[in-house]
């Protein structure tokens, strides 16, 4: 439904250029919520603007719907209001000094070329928009006396009023509060499901991005560096970087000394048995291991492989779990503890790391 090829967006500073894009690319099926994940200045807002049309990139096409809306090659730019888009901005852009209904009618009467719709049909598609984001009874409220929810929402209803076949977010959770962005979060993916629309959605926020997407782009420097579906991205770690960006993954450097299944890994810890290596004996490698893959306890366990003792050096309790700092050998581990066993900063306990959830990064 959205196809990007090879996009490149290059910026002219007074001390040089800086490549914003290098070249990504990727397809968003249709109805499928895809999300580019990325820290600040990765490129990801300016991905999204360029297909949104509200930058021009250096090269490459952008295909919409099977609609060519971009291309270098060809010498196609087309305009923003003619895309086949709606748009959310992290500041959701909401005129103050206009009404509800205004706002959300706005795309209608001024931002199309393709004819002037009548007072009734903009009336009824208004209507719909927020009915949908359940914001009917506010139709006349001004602006001015929204909160960042109701504006929030308002500005997701003026994307939808046209029926857009690309619904595009750029952060537009990121200016509320903790427990209203989880309440919009769940809104968000509600909303997008039952009306069957293809989403791409731009945000640093991991917890979002793991949350909301059927797909996930991470975005570093520029270059699309992973996609795939979120259990794989977090879990089946390849990229050192996504790693320590997509949440917290502990690093282990050592050395192979035997490949096979399972693969003998000599670390400072001791003997790391591992699966899924793609390198041979001898090579020296690092080992991403998530906090929640460590299983502990202050009992030894039957298993026989990848078992260590290690000792509390910090713990912080989180509500859910207690993130514990545990020193193994000089190797410090994070872990995720339960937080309804007592455990104390000096305590031994017992670390189990399943091969299985050992992975080879680079």
């Amino acid at each position: 439904m959205l196809k990007v090829v090879n996009l490149k967006k290059r910026y002219s500073l007074d001390h040089g250029n800086v490549d914003a894009l290098r070249g990504i690319s990727f397809e968003v099926a249709e109805n499928e919520f895809f999300t580019l994940l990325g820290p600040s200045g990765s490129g990801k807002s300016t991905a999204m603007r360029c297909i949104a049309g509200l930058e021009h990139p250096l090269s490459g096409e952008i295909f919409i719907d099977d609609q060519c809306v971009y291309s270098s090659i060809k010498g196609i730019q087309i305009s923003p209001d003619l895309r086949p888009i709606g748009m959310v901005f992290q500041s959701y852009a909401i005129w103050p000094h206009m009404t509800v209904f205004k706002n959300v009618a706005f795309p209608l009467v001024y931002g199309t070329k393709e004819g002037k719709q009548s007072r009734t049909e903009v009336f009824d598609a208004v209507g719909e928009a927020l009915r949908l984001v359940q914001m009917s009874e506010f139709s006349e409220r001004p602006a001015t006396q929204l909160s960042g929810g109701q504006q929030q929402r308002v500005a997701l209803a003026r994307a939808l009023v046209r029926h857009p076949k690309l619904l595009l977010l750029d952060e537009p959770l990121s200016n509320l509060d903790a427990k209203l962005r989880e309440e919009m979060r769940i809104e968000l993916k509600e909303l997008t499901n039952n009306l069957g629309i293809t989403s791409l959605f731009v945000t640093h926020d991991q917890v979002e991005a793991l949350a909301l997407s059927d797909q996930i782009g991470v975005i570093m420097d520029g270059s699309l560096v992973e996609v795939g579906e979120p259990q794989k991205v977090y879990g089946e770690i390849k990229d050192k970087r996504v790693a320590t960006f997509l949440g917290i993954a502990n690093t282990i450097r050592g050395k192979i000394l035997l490949r096979g299944s399972p693969t003998k890994m000599e670390t400072a810890m001791g003997p790391l048995h591992i699966y899924d290596c793609p390198l041979e004996a001898d090579r020296e490698t690092l080992v991403a291991i998530r906090p929640e893959a460590l299983i502990c306890s202050r009992r030894k366990p039957d298993k026989q492989e990848n078992v260590f003792e290690g000792t509390i050096k910090r713990m912080i309790f989180l509500g859910t779990f207690i993130d514990a700092e545990i020193q193994v050998k000089g190797q410090s581990l994070r872990a995720s503890l339960t937080p309804y066993e007592n455990f104390n900063i000096g305590d031994n306990l017992f670390i189990h790391i399943p091969s299985e959830r050992c992975r080879v990064v680079t």
